[in-house]
């Protein structure tokens, strides 16, 4: 069995994600791991270059920079670039990691078990993953229907399958139509830390996200939250991030008098119907057979 990972990268130096922890919490179950790598302004190739790892195969490309008067679809040109990366990798499956996400090594034992055991399961397109979202410091996530709890991140990589966004993946069923694809779950997890940024490092977040995702609306600080949605993170940190992480001390403050949105109180809502009757309102980018 051969393991790609892929991603795919552009100022991400700048912009605050831990690109390189990233890469290096999956590089122990990855024979490749493949960077569709855009212009860069700071120093984001000179770091990937440093690592000087065999296995990590950079590929330069070009952004599209008149995606956003060109295209409507949201993410677009994310998509196009996390298809170009998927599409170099050369494995039995292909491992999808943003640069804000990590894996933990206590998890590793257990994705590349299930990688091996649905190998020949050909009703099984990809593998999915439970998710944390670290949210204003390390020791708080976030936790809300609003907050996608589960994804596919692993695509067998012998259907034609691409990423039309930036979020997820659509198998061609047909050539013309396409689905989400069947997955089996790892039964591990995904850490997401795409919300530990500083507030400079966000704004550029937002900036960029404006021309190639379509973001709208003003800058919000980040404790202008529904404080319902904290939760304590009692676990421990991937070790190739911890010495990324910035100090943390409690839980993340929320404002206390911030006022719920229209789409927060239907968020409260759901969770407290979910917390009756066992229900999930979740979004799912796959469809789970296994």
């Amino acid at each position: 069995m051969k393991v790609s990972g892929f991603t795919f990268l552009r100022n991400a130096q700048k912009l605050g994600y831990p690109f390189i922890a990233s890469i290096q919490s999956v590089l122990p179950i990855v024979d490749e791991f493949i960077v569709a790598l855009g212009p860069c302004e700071d120093d984001t190739e000179r770091r990937l270059r440093e690592l000087a790892v065999p296995k990590i195969r950079i590929i330069p490309t070009q952004w599209n920079e008149r995606i956003q008067s060109d295209y409507s679809v949201k993410g677009f040109v994310y998509g196009q670039q996390k298809s170009i990366a998927l599409f170099n990798c050369t494995g039995d499956w292909a491992f999808y990691l943003e640069a804000d996400e990590l894996v933990h090594e206590n998890d590793l034992p257990k994705i590349r078990s299930a990688m091996e055991r649905y190998l020949d399961d050909r009703r099984v397109e990809a593998l999915a993953f439970d998710y944390v979202h670290f949210y204003g410091n390390a020791n708080t996530y976030a936790w809300s229907p609003r907050w996608y709890r589960s994804e596919a991140r692993i695509l067998r990589n012998t259907i034609p399958a691409w990423g039309p966004e930036g979020l997820f993946f659509v198998v061609l069923h047909t050539h013309k139509k396409g689905r989400y694809p069947r997955a089996a779950h790892t039964g591990a997890t995904i850490y997401h830390y795409g919300w530990l940024k500083t507030s400079t490092q966000r704004k550029a977040k937002r900036e960029n996200n404006a021309r190639f995702w379509g973001a709208t609306g003003q800058f919000v600080d980040s404790a202008e939250i529904d404080p319902q949605v904290v939760k304590p993170f009692t676990g421990t940190h991937p070790k190739t991030i911890q010495g990324w992480l910035p100090p943390a001390d409690g839980l993340f403050k929320a404002n206390p008098n911030h006022q719920l949105t229209a789409r927060e109180r239907k968020h409260r809502l759901m969770l407290r119907l979910e917390k009756r009757f066992g229900w999930q309102f979740e979004k799912k980018h796959y469809k789970l057979v296994a």
